[in-house]
């Protein structure tokens, strides 16, 4: 049983390498099972670079069709695993056919690669971006080894960023207005923000505040929409009185 339970194993272990390994960022990314990992981090049009070793298992050898690299930026809706749609794919070619006795390095570099979208994983679906090595063989199936990257795009400040307004109420019995100093916020911004009780004539515990995530995949008929409460706050515990609250509120926070 142990030898059929050998047989399955691949016949080599591959490691992926970057060139600037040491210095650059590692962020946690949780993966399929369970587990946390650190991966490196990536922005847009930086250049992907580094060495991928492919080492046989003592005693044995290697015969392959060839080595490639690929770099992919894939989308998965979490109903129909398995189906990627492709939006960046570049490949490298690294070894022509033949065979590998031991460990054998090949470098490789991707130029200032596009990743115009960032890493995402979401209730419904995903968006990665993985270094795939493939060992083409025949007869025996070829061997894959994935790395995954995490890409994340930074942009200025926007030069207009409006206010928010709205308001809501109950006829004749609730009437409030809500105010927010403005319509986008940076991750480790602060929330600033008003809300005006102009009139009130029913009873109110309480009042709370959630910052809520949604999501939406597909389209039509197809269209699912996920809501997650990142975080809540309570702004009010009692009855209000005709007047103002100011709310201030830290993102980073959450």
């Amino acid at each position: 049983m142990n030898y059929l339970i050998g047989a399955f194993k691949p016949s080599c272990n591959i490691s992926t390498t970057f060139s600037d390994a040491k210095n650059r960022k590692q962020v946690p990314m949780k993966k399929e099972n369970g587990q946390t990992v650190m991966v490196p981090l990536f922005h847009s049009q930086e250049n992907i670079a580094g060495q991928i070793s492919i080492e046989p298992l003592q005693g044995k050898k290697v015969d392959h069709n060839g080595v490639k690299v690929e770099l992919l930026g894939q989308i998965e809706m979490y109903f129909d695993r398995g189906n990627f749609y492709d939006f960046t794919s570049l490949v490298r070619e690294l070894d022509v056919p033949g065979e590998i006795y031991e460990r054998k390095t090949y470098p490789f570099e991707f130029s200032t690669v596009e990743m115009p979208y960032e890493t995402y994983n979401g209730v419904n679906v995903r968006l990665r971006y993985v270094l795939k090595v493939t060992v083409t063989r025949g007869y025996a199936g070829s061997i894959i080894e994935y790395q995954d990257l995490v890409v994340r795009n930074y942009s200025p400040p926007p030069t207009i960023n409006n206010c928010i307004k709205m308001e809501v109420g109950i006829e004749d019995c609730l009437h409030i207005e809500f105010e927010y100093n403005k319509s986008k916020y940076h991750l480790k911004d602060v929330i600033i923000g008003k809300i005006y009780f102009l009139l009130v004539r029913i009873k109110i515990k309480n009042m709370d505040l959630e910052i809520r995530r949604r999501e939406s995949t597909g389209s039509g008929a197809n269209t699912h929409v996920e809501t997650e409460t990142l975080a809540k706050f309570e702004l009010m515990d009692g009855a209000p009185v005709r007047g103002m609250l100011t709310i201030l509120l830290e993102i980073s926070c959450i």
